[in-house]
Parts: C-alpha cells; structure tokens; sequence
C-alpha cells in the first residue's frame, strides 16, 4: 500500500513537473514574448500605426481573464509595469501566483498563531508585497541599465566614428552589451528591419525604460535626424556626463549609509520585538490582539511606523 502511495505521489509529481516545465520553457520562448508584445501594442489606443483589422485579430487571440483583468483600473497597465520590471510573465499567472500565496499565508498564519486579526494583519502585508517587489525589480533594473548605459553610448560613438551605420551600432549594441541595454536595442534593432521608422523604435525603448538618461538619447537622436550634427561626438558628451553623475551618487550613497541603515534598524525593530514576544510570551500581547481599542492601537502604530519610515526614505533619497 505504501509502494501505491508512493508511485503515485512520483507520479502526480512527474506530470505537474513536466506540465511546468514545457509552459516555462514556451514562455521564454521568442514566439511568447512577441505575442505577448503585440497583444499589450493592440491594447494601447495610441498604436496608430496598427490597423483596426489587425488589432482586433490579435485580441481575439487574448485569453477571456486577461481581458477581464484590462477593465480594472489598477490591473489594466499590470503587464506594462511586469515588462518594466523584467518579469517574462503573464498578468493572469502573475495574479494567481499572488494570489496563492495569500490565500496559503493566511491559512498558515492562522493555523500557528489561532489569531484571526492578527493573521488579517499578515494577509494585508503580503498583499502589499507584490507591488513593492515590483517596484524594487524595476529599480535595479534602471540602475543596472544607468551602469551599463555609458558603455553602450562609448560603443556607438566609436562605431560612427569607424564608418559604420547607426543602426549597424544599435545592431552591436544588442550582441555585445548585457541585458537590459542589450536586449532594449536588439528590440530596436529587429523593429527597424521589420520597417519600423528609427525614432519609433526608439520612442518604444522609452515604453519598456523608464530612463532620464534613455530620453536624453533618444532626443538627441531625433534632434540629430532633424537637423544634423556631429553625432559622435553629442553621444560622448552624454556618456561622460551620465559617467559623472554615478559618481556622484556613489559619494552620496557613501554619505547616506549611516542613515539608511537607521531607518531600516528603526522599521524593523517594533516588528522583530513583536514576533518575538509572540513566541516567547504570548500572553503578554494577547489583550492588545483580542481588545478592540488595543486592535486600533496597534493599526496606528503600523501605520505610523510606515509613515515614518518613508519620511527617513525621503529624506536620504537625494537625486541627482
């Protein structure tokens, strides 16, 4: 009996593996990433440049929850901030990944502490993670991209400089640099060969990068296209002066760390010596969890604490 058991489990496992594996394996597919391209170009009215026809062949092609997801206001941009963040994954299964993790947080929450408020409290955090993980993957991924930009600016310039075409430079950019610079250009780069103007291309890299930097190239490209100009030379400049700010925002980050490790330390601590004293003490919160005015109390402070911890945040982001 416990052989049957066990076959089975290897069984059921093997299947849901397999399952996952091929829909990972097609998701990464470039087949997946164009359509799911297209699909978010035909949801966008401002894609002039697709006729009415084909726009609505491709969302016939969109799943019914995908299209139900476009009429609530916070979900309808959901998979432009998924691509920001660089996540190759649909809305849909984005949504019922979150979606089980609260459902087994809360379940998980409640069966160890038997506190339904309390439990409540640790649902509305982990639904407020996914926006803030969002936020921060997008974060990297713009510094990452500010830290690799330069370089890529440097390699263009040489490139005209050498004889070679912008968009030949574009093409080496996309083969030579990393991701996310190399991949935005070997987009640009395949969009232009399929006939698309180079400064709609370009506008396009605006749409997936949320850059200053990336605007003020795409300008000067324009500006350049308009009314000439020595390119290489605008595209040094820009290199050199993006070179300098990073270092300049190193200093401040060597300055700041003082700070934002305090307000860290202070907006981690209530949280720690509450979940220690949980488990420690448990009768020791038990009138705060289980009275309504220690309930409110305790509401105000998380409150509070998240107030004054983004205050400490604002005050040590300095841009630059």
């Amino acid at each position: 009996m416990q052989l049957i058991i066990l076959f089975t489990f290897l069984a059921v496992f093997s299947i849901l593996a397999a399952v996952f594996l091929g829909t990972a394996e097609y998701r990464q597919s470039p087949k997946f990433d164009l359509k799911r391209r297209l699909r978010r170009m035909a949801k966008e009215r401002k894609a002039e440049s697709m006729s009415e026809g084909l726009r609505s062949e491709i969302l016939k092609e969109v799943p019914p929850f995908d299209k139900f997801l476009t009429h609530i206001p916070y979900l309808n941009n959901l998979d432009k901030r998924l691509d920001h963040a660089g996540l190759k994954i649909s809305t849909s299964r984005f949504l019922l990944i979150v979606i089980a993790i609260v459902v087994f947080g809360f379940l998980f929450c409640f069966l160890i502490t038997k506190m339904f408020w309390f439990s409540l409290l640790f649902v509305l955090l982990l639904i407020a993670a996914p926006p803030i993980y969002l936020e921060i993957l997008k974060q990297k991924r713009i510094e990452t991209f500010t830290e690799l930009f330069p370089e890529a600016l440097t390699m263009i310039a040489r490139s005209l400089r050498a004889g070679h075409s912008f968009t030949s430079a574009i093409q080496l950019i996309g083969q030579e640099i990393a991701d996310p610079v190399g991949d935005l250009f070997k987009t640009a780069y395949d969009q232009q060969q399929l006939g698309l103007r180079i400064t709609d291309t370009l506008d396009n890299m605006n749409e997936r990068m949320d850059s200053l930097d990336l605007r003020f190239f795409t300008t000067a490209i324009g500006i350049n296209i308009e009314v000439g100009g020595n390119l290489a030379e605008i595209l040094d400049n820009l290199s050199q002066t993006i070179r300098e700010r990073l270092r300049i925002r190193r200093q401040i980050q060597v300055y700041t760390a003082q700070g934002r490790l305090s307000g860290y330390v202070l907006a981690a601590l209530p949280l720690a010596t509450f979940v220690i004293f949980q488990f420690l003490l448990p009768s020791y919160e038990r009138v705060m969890l289980e009275e309504d005015m220690g309930r409110y109390a305790l509401m105000l402070a998380v409150f509070m604490q998240v107030i004054g911890f983004l205050f400490i945040r604002k005050i040590i982001n300095i841009r630059i």
